[in-house]
């Protein structure tokens, strides 16, 4: 077994296991993935075994584990500094932590009546005002990041780091339900759909077996 693995559930619906996989692909380190599928006979006792949470991910590197995607994200940043997982400078690195903590706390209303569905036929489903409200805030987000701090990069800051990686999923669920979306907004869709690790989960995702009725809205 590899010296770091990482455990997730089905491709297909595990928004925060896509999280914390990308930012560990982008450390180039040698890894194994392991899938726990979920909601399954045992599944939660499976988990169990590998995350004192009883949620996946969970990543075991060496005799460390961590069994959250942000916490993931902040270990992976100290161990391997040559990633550049957050901005090298300071008030961009204050904003990537920002908008990372607020996608890891909140967007309730969109995560629950958009669930990660790699595998949907694209069609619309008609938006909450909640629902609404928040993929009006997440476009301000992407758009004031790429704005201020990405450059000529694609990506929220430029590079492919944690900030990206925390919001891969809301961009599998824009698309997935093909919510109206403006211009800039679409184009970082584009940029996170041509990432090659993106597309790697992504085509995984879309071979998978395993059907979860409650996510095939």
């Amino acid at each position: 077994m590899a010296d770091t693995t990482i455990y997730i559930g089905n491709r297909n619906y595990s928004s925060w296991s896509l999280r914390a996989w990308l930012m560990l692909r982008q450390t180039a380190a040698t890894f194994e993935s392991i899938l726990i599928p979920l909601y399954g006979p045992g599944s939660k006792d499976e988990i169990l075994r590998h995350s004192p949470s009883g949620k996946v991910p969970a990543l075991h590197h060496g005799d460390v584990t961590v069994w959250d995607s942000l916490a993931i994200g902040e270990y992976l940043a100290e161990t391997f500094p040559e990633a550049r997982l957050w901005p090298a400078a300071a008030a961009a690195r204050a904003c990537a932590r920002s908008v990372s903590a607020e996608m890891h706390a909140g967007f309730v209303s969109l995560r629950r009546h958009l669930p990660m569905n790699m595998r949907r036929v694209v069609k619309p489903r008609p938006l909450t005002e909640e629902v609404q409200a928040d993929v009006t805030r997440i476009a301000a987000i992407w758009r004031d990041c790429r704005r201020r701090f990405a450059g000529s990069g694609a990506f929220l800051f430029g590079e492919f780091g944690i900030a990206d990686a925390m919001y891969a999923p809301v961009v599998s669920r824009l698309r997935s339900y093909a919510v109206p979306i403006d211009r800039d907004t679409v184009s970082y869709c584009e940029a996170v759909e041509r990432h090659p690790p993106y597309q790697e989960w992504r085509a995984a995702a879309k071979d998978e077996p395993m059907v979860v009725p409650e996510f095939e809205v």
